[in-house]
């Protein structure tokens, strides 16, 4: 399909995905399903694109007269399905540190359960499609509970470890909460009197 088929392109949009080896694609009308070593995942394209297989690459195109939303919808479908090839093939993983004492994180049963300093033990159902590791770390002699979240979804994965988080953020005085592996909280000062005032 050239470009004067179908009028202008999406600048990012118009570079091919390349297919990972041991990952298998199948087009079928609207539905594009993507096989690999770490799951199956299927996309729904939107009527506005057209996609094409093409010696080992995806090509997505603006769909005719789809206009200004073929251009949109052209770039946002690349990055879907490179993120499909790239999830089946490889996964997405995420990580969650437990800093607080006493914090203590269990996953059995597709249920991750959360002793985080609440009056409740928050309980949080995990899909099928997100596997779950917890180990317990030990830096420089303060042990804490680390989640991993592995999945071929990216999106599923960052929204599991979003509401994650979101059962006890880290507090900005003294880091304690639920927070990613890696991520740095600015530790505000307490209202201590000013030095040298």
């Amino acid at each position: 399909m050239t470009e004067t088929q179908t009028g202008k392109q999406s600048r990012n949009g118009k570079k091919p995905v390349e297919i990972a080896k041991g990952v298998q694609v199948s087009i079928s009308g609207r539905d594009v399903t993507v096989k690999g070593p770490k799951g199956e995942l299927t996309h729904n394209l939107r009527p506005e694109v057209v996609v094409t297989e093409d010696d080992g690459k995806l090509i997505v195109a603006p769909a005719p007269g789809a206009g200004k939303a073929g251009l949109q919808y052209q770039g946002l479908t690349r990055s879907l399905l490179r993120n499909l090839v790239e999830g089946v093939a490889n996964g997405y993983k995420k990580s969650l540190d437990f800093r607080g004492v006493g914090y203590r994180a269990e996953f059995k049963d597709d249920q991750l359960k959360m002793t985080v300093g609440l009056s409740h033990q928050p309980i949080l159902d995990i899909p099928k499609a997100v596997s779950v590791k917890v180990e317990t770390i030990d830096e420089a002699g303060t042990k804490f509970p680390r989640v991993h979240l592995e999945s071929p979804d990216k999106q599923l994965v960052g929204r599991i470890a979003a509401r994650i988080r979101q059962v006890r953020p880290p507090e900005p005085y003294n880091g304690k909460g639920v927070r990613y592996t890696g991520e740095r909280i600015r530790e505000k000062a307490g209202k201590a009197g000013k030095a040298g005032a």
